[in-house]
């Protein structure tokens, strides 16, 4: 499969993740009638699914990444091409961005305009690491030992992150540069670089770990 198919796939699959996830969230909030409780789950429910059935569709053509961190660890772990990296990088940011303006168009909100969530100290900081460890330790795991089970099982950790982190459990760069613009924003700007930070932490501590659990890099990339 040539790169410019797998980086239309990637940047499709991101936008589309970005659409469910940011929709589903704000339909979400205007019906449970101030239930936030509700709300939370109503969203992390819609968007776990939404994952599962985007890996599904995108997987066999690009990997159905949709994240930096986990392309990153796939190339670290000799998976993914070294000079796919940077290709899929790009059109996973393009593709966070072109859902983030989709979501904002559909609900008629302002896009020019800066997210005012503040999302900052260390409490904050650790949540993201750990939940990003998790989300790599699954996603490494299972693709390994349980490669058909792996869309369902990433999918379901993600659910359970954003219940147990502190953070809201973002685990993905792209998704958090791109959600600091816009009305319906989730960070701040200033908050995004730390959280980012955090997550190439928790992405590398995981990758090292199961590196040596495995006790091996595979020699030639499979996408």
């Amino acid at each position: 499969m040539g790169i410019g198919k797998r980086m239309v796939a990637e940047s499709l699959g991101t936008a589309l993740l970005l659409a469910i996830s940011g929709g589903c969230g704000i339909a979400a909030q205007r019906l449970a009638g101030g239930d936030a409780a509700m709300a939370q789950l109503v969203t992390t429910l819609v968007s776990s699914m939404g994952l599962a059935v985007l890996i599904l569709t995108f997987g066999g053509i690009s990997g159905g990444y949709f994240n930096p961190v986990l392309t990153l660890s796939d190339a670290w772990r000799g998976n993914l091409r070294i000079e796919y990296v940077a290709p899929y990088i790009v059109a996973q940011l393009a593709g966070a961005l072109a859902g983030v303006a989709a979501v904002h168009g559909m609900y008629g909100l302002d896009l020019l305009v800066a997210a005012q969530q503040q999302r900052s100290g260390t409490g904050q900081w650790l949540g993201e690491f750990v939940a990003t460890f998790g989300l790599l330790a699954v996603f490494i795991g299972c693709g390994r030992a349980r490669p058909v089970i792996a869309p369902f099982a990433v999918s379901a950790y993600v659910m359970a992150a954003c219940w147990f982190s502190s953070s809201s459990a973002f685990m993905n760069p792209a998704l958090t540069l791109a959600r600091v613009v816009g009305e319906a924003g989730a960070i701040r700007m200033a908050d995004a670089p730390a959280f980012v930070l955090s997550q190439l932490a928790g992405a590398a501590a995981a990758t090292a770990i199961f590196l040596w659990l495995y006790g091996s890099v595979r020699s030639a990339a499979r996408t």
